[in-house]
Protein backbone atom coordinates (compact mmCIF):
# COMPACT_ATOMS: atom_id res chain seq x y z
CA UNK A 1 0.00 0.00 0.00
CA UNK A 2 1.19 3.70 -0.75
CA UNK A 3 2.92 5.35 1.86
CA UNK A 4 2.80 9.28 3.18
CA UNK A 5 5.91 9.38 0.55
CA UNK A 6 4.20 7.54 -2.28
CA UNK A 7 2.43 10.16 -4.71
CA UNK A 8 0.21 9.54 -7.61
CA UNK A 9 -2.23 11.80 -9.95
CA UNK A 10 -5.57 10.42 -8.21
CA UNK A 11 -8.55 12.09 -8.53
CA UNK A 12 -11.14 11.46 -5.30
CA UNK A 13 -14.18 9.42 -6.24
CA UNK A 14 -15.80 10.03 -2.52
CA UNK A 15 -19.11 11.85 -3.06
CA UNK A 16 -18.98 15.17 -3.24
CA UNK A 17 -22.37 16.40 -3.04
CA UNK A 18 -25.10 14.04 -1.02
CA UNK A 19 -27.32 13.49 -4.24
CA UNK A 20 -30.68 13.09 -1.71
CA UNK A 21 -29.45 16.10 -0.19
CA UNK A 22 -30.16 17.84 -3.91
CA UNK A 23 -33.39 15.72 -4.58
CA UNK A 24 -34.73 16.76 -1.45
CA UNK A 25 -33.88 20.46 -1.87
CA UNK A 26 -36.17 23.12 -3.31
CA UNK A 27 -34.43 24.05 -6.14
CA UNK A 28 -36.07 24.12 -9.93
CA UNK A 29 -36.20 20.34 -11.03
CA UNK A 30 -34.36 21.35 -14.04
CA UNK A 31 -31.26 22.19 -11.83
CA UNK A 32 -31.61 19.50 -9.72
CA UNK A 33 -31.15 17.29 -12.55
CA UNK A 34 -28.50 19.35 -13.87
CA UNK A 35 -26.45 18.87 -10.34
CA UNK A 36 -27.37 15.09 -10.25
CA UNK A 37 -25.99 14.63 -14.19
CA UNK A 38 -22.54 16.70 -13.32
CA UNK A 39 -21.71 14.50 -10.48
CA UNK A 40 -22.10 11.41 -11.92
CA UNK A 41 -20.23 12.95 -14.99
CA UNK A 42 -17.51 14.00 -12.13
CA UNK A 43 -17.41 10.58 -10.76
CA UNK A 44 -17.12 8.97 -14.11
CA UNK A 45 -14.70 11.14 -15.08
CA UNK A 46 -12.32 9.86 -12.00
CA UNK A 47 -12.67 6.68 -12.16
CA UNK A 48 -11.78 6.70 -15.78
CA UNK A 49 -8.95 9.19 -14.98
CA UNK A 50 -7.64 6.73 -12.04
CA UNK A 51 -7.17 4.10 -14.30
CA UNK A 52 -4.45 5.22 -16.38
CA UNK A 53 -0.49 4.44 -16.13
CA UNK A 54 1.08 7.45 -14.93
CA UNK A 55 3.69 9.48 -17.06
CA UNK A 56 6.21 10.28 -14.25
CA UNK A 57 8.98 7.91 -13.89
CA UNK A 58 10.93 9.65 -10.34
CA UNK A 59 13.85 8.37 -8.75
CA UNK A 60 11.94 7.90 -5.53
CA UNK A 61 9.02 5.08 -5.36
CA UNK A 62 6.26 6.02 -7.11
CA UNK A 63 2.19 4.79 -7.55
CA UNK A 64 1.59 4.61 -11.08
CA UNK A 65 -1.62 4.30 -12.04
CA UNK A 66 -1.44 0.54 -12.62
CA UNK A 67 -3.55 -2.34 -10.72
CA UNK A 68 -3.16 -6.10 -10.96
CA UNK A 69 -5.66 -8.34 -9.61
CA UNK A 70 -5.94 -9.73 -5.99
CA UNK A 71 -3.08 -11.57 -4.37
CA UNK A 72 -4.19 -15.58 -4.58
CA UNK A 73 -2.24 -16.20 -2.01
CA UNK A 74 -4.33 -14.06 0.46
CA UNK A 75 -8.14 -15.53 2.25
CA UNK A 76 -10.68 -15.72 0.31
CA UNK A 77 -12.24 -12.59 1.75
CA UNK A 78 -9.44 -10.70 0.05
CA UNK A 79 -10.06 -12.23 -3.48
CA UNK A 80 -13.86 -12.55 -3.47
CA UNK A 81 -15.06 -11.67 -6.81
CA UNK A 82 -17.43 -8.92 -5.53
CA UNK A 83 -14.53 -6.82 -3.72
CA UNK A 84 -10.99 -7.91 -4.70
CA UNK A 85 -8.56 -5.79 -3.35
CA UNK A 86 -6.50 -4.48 -6.39
CA UNK A 87 -2.83 -4.33 -5.87
CA UNK A 88 -0.91 -0.67 -6.65
CA UNK A 89 2.19 -1.11 -8.57
CA UNK A 90 5.21 1.30 -7.83
CA UNK A 91 7.71 2.67 -10.04
CA UNK A 92 11.15 3.43 -9.39
CA UNK A 93 13.74 4.73 -11.83
CA UNK A 94 17.55 3.68 -11.05
CA UNK A 95 20.21 6.43 -12.73
CA UNK A 96 22.34 3.45 -13.46
CA UNK A 97 25.06 5.78 -14.96
CA UNK A 98 27.70 4.00 -17.12
CA UNK A 99 27.71 0.04 -18.48
CA UNK A 100 30.12 -1.83 -17.35
CA UNK A 101 32.91 -3.63 -19.65
CA UNK A 102 32.82 -7.38 -20.07
CA UNK A 103 31.32 -7.38 -16.42
CA UNK A 104 28.95 -7.21 -13.73
CA UNK A 105 27.88 -3.76 -12.25
CA UNK A 106 25.45 -3.57 -9.18
CA UNK A 107 23.75 -0.46 -8.27
CA UNK A 108 21.76 -0.22 -5.03
CA UNK A 109 18.16 0.04 -5.52
CA UNK A 110 16.55 1.27 -2.25
CA UNK A 111 13.45 -1.31 -2.26
CA UNK A 112 12.64 -2.80 0.42
CA UNK A 113 11.97 -6.26 -0.31
CA UNK A 114 10.28 -8.77 1.16
CA UNK A 115 8.56 -12.12 0.63
CA UNK A 116 5.55 -10.38 -0.57
CA UNK A 117 7.50 -8.63 -3.36
CA UNK A 118 6.71 -9.04 -6.87
CA UNK A 119 8.36 -6.89 -10.00
CA UNK A 120 5.95 -6.43 -12.81
CA UNK A 121 8.46 -4.97 -15.24
CA UNK A 122 12.47 -4.61 -15.06
CA UNK A 123 13.71 -2.81 -18.04
CA UNK A 124 16.71 -0.27 -19.11
CA UNK A 125 17.76 1.74 -21.76
CA UNK A 126 21.24 3.02 -22.14
CA UNK A 127 23.01 5.71 -24.51
CA UNK A 128 26.13 6.32 -25.85
CA UNK A 129 26.68 10.30 -25.87
CA UNK A 130 29.35 10.33 -28.29
CA UNK A 131 28.82 8.13 -30.86
CA UNK A 132 24.92 9.08 -30.83
CA UNK A 133 24.37 4.98 -30.55
CA UNK A 134 20.99 3.66 -28.05
CA UNK A 135 19.97 0.73 -26.50
CA UNK A 136 17.35 -1.50 -24.67
CA UNK A 137 18.51 -3.80 -22.06
CA UNK A 138 18.11 -6.02 -22.11
CA UNK A 139 20.06 -6.31 -24.83
CA UNK A 140 19.88 -9.48 -27.14
CA UNK A 141 23.00 -9.62 -30.50
CA UNK A 142 23.10 -12.69 -32.46
CA UNK A 143 26.41 -11.99 -31.43
CA UNK A 144 26.87 -13.86 -27.66
CA UNK A 145 29.18 -11.65 -26.09
CA UNK A 146 27.17 -8.24 -26.97
CA UNK A 147 24.24 -9.33 -25.15
CA UNK A 148 23.52 -7.58 -22.02
CA UNK A 149 21.56 -8.75 -18.93
CA UNK A 150 19.59 -7.18 -16.31
CA UNK A 151 18.56 -8.75 -13.16
CA UNK A 152 17.30 -7.48 -9.75
CA UNK A 153 18.42 -9.23 -6.30
CA UNK A 154 16.90 -8.04 -3.01
CA UNK A 155 19.63 -5.47 -2.95
CA UNK A 156 21.03 -4.32 -6.19
CA UNK A 157 19.99 -3.70 -9.72
CA UNK A 158 22.75 -5.90 -12.08
CA UNK A 159 23.76 -5.50 -15.31
CA UNK A 160 25.68 -7.94 -17.06
CA UNK A 161 28.19 -7.49 -20.17
CA UNK A 162 29.74 -10.18 -22.74
CA UNK A 163 31.51 -6.73 -24.12
CA UNK A 164 32.99 -3.46 -23.44
CA UNK A 165 30.05 -0.89 -22.99
CA UNK A 166 31.82 1.87 -20.92
CA UNK A 167 30.93 4.30 -24.03
CA UNK A 168 27.31 3.84 -22.88
CA UNK A 169 27.51 6.82 -20.20
CA UNK A 170 24.11 7.04 -19.28
CA UNK A 171 21.44 4.58 -18.09
CA UNK A 172 18.62 4.41 -16.65
CA UNK A 173 16.54 1.30 -15.14
CA UNK A 174 12.59 1.45 -14.87
CA UNK A 175 11.86 -1.07 -11.98
CA UNK A 176 8.21 -1.55 -11.77
CA UNK A 177 6.90 -4.07 -8.48
CA UNK A 178 4.14 -5.02 -6.02
CA UNK A 179 4.67 -5.20 -2.53
CA UNK A 180 1.62 -7.42 -1.54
Amino acid sequence: MATSNQFGAFVTTTNVWEIQQIESSNLDPQLKKLLVRLYQDINSISIVLNFKDTGMYPITEYVNGQLWFSNPNNSSATTAAANPIQRQVLRKVINFEALPNTATKSVAHGITCTAATSFTRIYATATDPVNKLYIPIPYASPVLANNIEINVDATNVNIITGSNRTAFTICYVVLEYIQS
